[in-house]
């Protein structure tokens, strides 16, 4: 099986005619590098957005730039590193000096796998750094932005997890930082009155870099094969045996970020074969 980021094509991405969807409003996206960003990142772009996607490696946010600009996107990268308030508040300036705040993508994120007793707290720290902290403060930077749009319309979207919804062995902190950011996507829609909204998006296994580095080692340590490895360990919960791709969550961000999505006020988005509600 394949075990490469699958690329995008154009008419994979959901296009929605909404009139805030224009080139002067713009979305943040974190984690633009790879993965679920650099999906979300192309899809707001090919939506007609002017996206300021962040990252810490500037070698894939460029990439990511590269594609977005081949699907007719508009698109600037910002090498960030969302453990320094400083990188944070001076990419939301820049931000705000491109078009009109309106949408704030939260996906960045990293992984370590270790049971509570043995896990590393300079990891943990890490982790909240990137995955709590980081969409906490540019929500709390982009939010006034919105506020002092024309309409002051914004929204704010959180990546979270079907680990937002179940907890699996040794992953605790991860468990916790997606708990805490359907938490964040709640407390924020209290506050918008309706205007500010904010949602999360929950799914299984996707196919990113980061998943799909993971396959090859699972099939020479339990003596399967690749697609052994996806259809009963990966998506052994899943009522769906194939991993959703990139851009599939993409689009899920496009349509919370829309004006058909008005209703969705702190709700989780769940997108994830049967994963949970099957469990």
């Amino acid at each position: 099986m394949d075990i490469n980021e699958p690329a995008i094509t154009g008419d994979q991405v959901l296009v929605l005619d909404d009139s805030n969807f224009s080139h002067g409003n713009v979305c943040i996206v974190t984690g633009a590098g790879g993965g679920i960003g650099r999906a979300t990142a192309i899809a707001c772009s090919v939506n007609g957005l002017n996206v300021i996607g962040l990252d810490i490696n500037a070698e894939e946010g460029n990439n990511t730039v590269r594609m977005a600009n081949a699907l007719g996107g508009e698109m600037t990268f910002i090498k960030t590193d969302l453990t320094n308030d400083d990188d944070v508040e001076n990419a939301v300036k820049e931000a705000s000096r491109l078009g009109n705040v309106k949408y704030l993508a939260n996906i960045a994120g990293i992984q370590h796998i270790d049971s509570v007793e043995n896990f590393p707290m300079e990891k943990y720290d890490l982790m909240q750094k990137i995955m709590l902290r980081a969409p906490f403060l540019l929500s709390k930077l982009t939010i006034p932005l919105m506020k002092k749009s024309s309409d002051g319309i914004g929204v704010i979207g959180n990546m979270s997890s079907v680990h937002g919804h179940i907890c699996t062995m040794n992953k605790p902190v991860y468990n916790i930082t997606k708990f805490g950011l359907r938490a964040l996507s709640q407390s924020i829609s209290a506050e918008g009155e309706g205007k500010i909204r904010s949602f999360s998006v929950s799914v299984g296994f996707v196919k990113t870099g980061l998943a799909l580095k993971q396959i090859p080692a699972q099939a020479a340590q339990r003596g399967i094969t690749h697609e052994e490895v996806v259809r009963d360990v990966m998506m052994g919960k899943s009522r769906i045996k194939e991993m959703m791709e990139p851009i599939d969550v993409g689009n899920l961000f496009i349509l919370g970020f829309s004006k058909y999505s008005s209703y969705l006020v702190g709700g989780d988005l769940l997108f994830d074969g049967g994963m949970v509600l099957t469990y």
